[in-house]
């Protein structure tokens, strides 16, 4: 039989959230167990190795070998030479998509967070057996041999998470390779149409791609009370949403958004990827400036293709779009960070937030969104529409999606031989400066950027006014982003709030003497014209404190995209290739 470690994982009191491992490791005079500091895909050094407990070793006769703990994640066994059996249990009870999570429900598990592992053996197989409780299945994307789910290596099986638990799965066929969705939480989604929405946004990226570059794919779905996020996997994803957003429209089409992006980082992140994470460190930090490319293009992509699915209509993708240049434009980081910054400090800044990053950075995922939109329709403008963004994610998967690692330098020059030209000023410009974004070119497909200003607190832009000009009648702005509960979550830079000394934690109860709490004192200056004196109270570390400013105008920072007025028949022909779908005047 092939040499490999082998992992039998039980799971007998689900409601005391603990995994029990047994891992078996082939011989080696000193076993160094080693457990990930972090996990693919998100980047963030979350110390799996807090949750490990109860750890002991014996060699393959049975006989107790000692264990030395030598720093945060590593567990020691003099073997000499021997096999080696350790047995511990790891604490799971965090439902995010990076973490594990065991109840009475079910167990899920990410290999990060649950398999020790030896570097030395890093390339043998990995087997797993899992001793499910009774009427539970076990659901992954790794191939299967008998009881055993197996890996070819130890970064296969990191890459791969199991899900356990008495589930019902769906299941179709997309571009010829079976799907299969299993979905934990209540209420459950429409089966048909959700296995009907996501076969087309799957079929239409592998279309983009040109097929699909795996034998099966798995999605698993939890519906939670709240939260939303996705972590890809190079066959399968894990997805969370909250379950009451499955009941609007939006909200369907904010899951299919989601699962969208997943699936693009099939090719664009698991297998086109930046050279910096090959292969991947577990134990520290990999710095790439890249970040903006891989998870700003998809982010791109997973509103357009879901458009080009026919499951969005231009008008939303417009709306959308709109939203996410009204929420950069609402960031005074975009004025402080770089794009490529923002990529390289992601460990310490995104993944880190505080109630000074919306004034001290801002998003890869957002900038690198609006970035991919200019850089498509600059590529359409200067090629006559002949090449595109699409052309530079195909060549990108021609070139490297073997997993070799895109160069730090890969992406722009991508970029400038699918232009025929230098794109340095471009890049410059967007990535490695500070300045607004040039929104120009959205005049290549008939369009137009427009601001106007906000309409109420909860007003996210996307959209032309819905009342009245305020443009005569300007309101009222103190600068300040409030918390649910009455607190202040940030204050922003440069506000009226600011300068009078108001603070992120600051707990709101009264605005001129009338109670509010963080969200009233937002809609309350906003009824007041610019120029008015404010006194507010709260409470700062239970000492009641008076503040006073002075409101200012209210920036004009909701952003939509308009069709401009006298569209040529040039534009509304590229407005079509680029948006799939043909232009409508009105």
């Amino acid at each position: 039989m092939t040499e490999a470690v082998r992992y039998r994982v039980s799971m007998s009191r689900p409601h005391s959230h603990l995994f029990e491992v047994e891992a078996h490791f082939p011989a080696l005079d000193v076993l160094d167990a080693v457990l990930p500091v972090w996990t693919p895909g998100s980047y963030l050094l979350r110390e799996y190795a807090r949750h490990v407990q109860d750890v002991s070793a014996q060699d393959d006769s049975g006989h107790p070998l000692p264990v030395t703990r030598t720093d945060k994640r590593t567990w020691r066994v003099e073997t000499h030479g021997r096999p080696a059996v350790l047995r511990y249990r790891v604490y799971a009870n965090e439902l995010t998509v990076r973490t594990s999570h065991l109840d009475g429900t079910h167990g899920y598990f990410n290999g990060a967070t649950l398999f020790l592992h030896a570097e030395a053996l890093r390339n043998l197989p990995h087997r797993v057996r899992v001793e499910a409780p009774a009427g539970w299945g076990v659901f992954s994307a790794l191939d299967t041999e008998g009881e055993e789910l197996v890996a070819p290596d130890h970064d296969t099986l990191v890459d791969s998470p199991v899900e356990v638990g008495p589930h019902q799965p769906l299941s179709f066929v997309a571009a010829g390779v079976p799907h299969q969705v299993v979905v934990w939480g209540e209420p459950k989604p429409d089966a048909q149409r959700l296995v009907a929405d996501l076969k087309a946004v799957c079929e239409t990226e592998a279309a983009f791609f040109g097929g699909l570059p795996l034998k099966r794919y798995l999605f698993l779905v939890y519906l939670s009370d709240k939260g939303r996020g996705g972590l890809e996997h190079t066959a399968s994803t894990t997805l969370l949403f909250a379950r009451g957003g499955l009941q609007t429209q939006k909200g369907w089409e904010d899951f299919l958004t989601l699962a969208s992006h997943e699936y693009f980082h099939l090719w664009n992140v698991k297998r086109i990827k930046p050279r910096a994470l090959v292969p991947y460190r577990y134990g520290e930090e990999a710095y790439t400036r890249l970040l903006w490319a891989f998870e700003g293009f998809t982010s791109y992509y997973d509103n357009l293709l879901v458009r080009r699915a026919g499951l969005m209509s231009p008008a939303r993708y417009l709306t959308r779009q709109g939203e996410a240049l009204s929420a950069l434009a609402a960031t005074p980081g975009r004025r402080v960070q770089t794009l490529e910054e923002a990529s390289l400090t992601a460990w310490v800044k995104y993944y880190r937030p505080d109630e000074n990053s919306v004034n001290s950075g801002v998003s890869y995922y957002l900038k690198g969104e609006l970035v991919a939109l200019c850089l498509d329709l600059t590529l359409r403008q200067l090629t006559a529409d002949g090449h595109s963004l699409d052309t530079v994610l195909r060549l990108l998967w021609e070139r490297f999606g073997d997993g070799r690692g895109v160069p730090e330098n890969g992406v722009e020059a991508a970029a400038e031989e699918v232009a025929g030209q230098s794109l340095q000023p471009f890049f410059d410009h967007v990535l490695r400066s500070t300045a607004e974004l040039d929104l120009s070119v959205l005049g290549h497909v008939g369009l137009e950027a427009r601001t106007r200003f906000r309409e109420s607190a909860g007003d996210r832009g996307g959209t032309p006014p819905r009342v009245k000009s305020t443009e005569d009648h300007p309101r009222g702005w103190l600068g300040v982003v409030p918390r649910s509960g009455g607190a202040l979550a940030s204050v922003l830079e440069g506000s009226p709030a600011m300068e009078a000394g108001l603070y992120a934690e600051d707990e709101v109860v009264a605005l001129d003497g009338e109670r509010v709490d963080a969200a009233g004192l937002v809609s309350r200056c906003d009824e007041k014209p610019p120029g008015s004196p404010v006194t507010v109270h709260l409470f700062r570390r239970d000492h009641l404190w008076e503040v006073k400013a002075v409101l200012a105008t209210r920036p004009a920072d909701a952003v939509w995209l308009a069709r401009v007025e006298q569209p040529t028949e040039a534009q509304k022909a590229s407005y079509q290739r680029w948006m799939g779908a043909v232009w409508e005047d009105g």
